[in-house]
């Protein structure tokens, strides 16, 4: 072989593993983008915070999102606290889709305590974080297609306290739990999971000082820490996972504070 003939003989190679390399991103990217295509997922609670975020993640993967909120948008509008509305949603849904392969119960019940809470606050809040899920999986589990996934999105607060919580906490508490329960009734159906976010600031703010160095993960949590868990807990990767809580947190039920203890100090 000539030198000239070696050149080009070399720079053929190295050009074919350039363009092999980027043929294997764009698969991988395309597998990505695709990982849920045509997927039907359910979100509640959709039109913002946590709950937008895990609609946007599913969108960008290929899924068909139908979004339930109070709040006025380009979605299903309606309170779930109320029977006669879930009902008409899941209509809404099967009519168009006649299945459902993934539902996300994430809307957020009010946070009242004890002073100013009153007996309909309370009932409302269970309502929107225990009942709807309950109700919710009722009526769609018969249109679940094979190998459904449902994530309940609880707290942190449904192992721990602050003063003046009590009718989220108790929200949060009652669907962790309702979680293993569907998982054992739907066995062979759906995979039923849930995740107890911690700090999580929607706005995406990046916080230094305390506020930061305070979580064993030295960050605050955004949305898409969630949102990345609750795509994994749907996917086929996680096949061998239900019935489980999983809590994200940045570590800081975990961690133990006492008072003059590695620098913590009361103030």
């Amino acid at each position: 072989m000539s030198h000239s003939a070696y050149i080009h003989h070399k720079i053929f190679r190295s050009m074919h593993r350039k363009f092999r390399k980027i043929l294997i991103f764009v698969k991988t990217a395309t597998m990505k983008n695709e990982a849920f295509k045509d997927k039907v997922v359910v979100v509640t609670g959709g039109a913002q915070g946590i709950g937008h975020c895990i609609a946007q993640e599913f969108e960008k993967n290929g899924a068909r999102v139908y979004i339930i909120d109070k709040q006025e948008g380009p979605h299903y509008v309606g309170d779930i606290s109320r029977r006669e509305v879930l009902e008409a949603f899941t209509r809404h849904v099967v009519s168009r889709e006649g299945h459902i392969d993934i539902l996300v119960n994430n809307a957020l019940p009010i946070m009242k305590g004890l002073d100013e809470c009153t007996w309909d606050d309370f009932q409302y809040a269970m309502s929107v974080g225990v009942t709807a899920p309950f109700y919710l999986t009722k009526l769609m589990a018969p249109h679940f297609a094979q190998g459904a996934s449902i994530v309940n999105i609880s707290s942190s607060r449904d192992r721990m306290s602050q003063p003046q919580t009590e009718s989220y906490t108790a929200a949060k508490g009652g669907i962790a739990a309702l979680t293993h329960a569907l998982a054992v009734s739907l066995a062979g159906k759906a995979r039923v999971n849930s995740i107890s976010p911690g700090w999580i600031d929607t706005a995406y703010t990046v916080y230094e000082g305390p506020d930061a160095t305070q979580q064993p993960a030295g960050r605050v949590g955004n949305p898409l820490d969630i949102a990345h868990m609750v795509m994994f807990l749907c996917s086929e990767k996680a096949g061998f996972i239900t019935g489980e809580n999983i809590c994200i947190d940045g570590g800081m039920t975990r961690q133990m504070i006492y008072h003059g203890d590695n620098g913590w100090a009361l103030g």
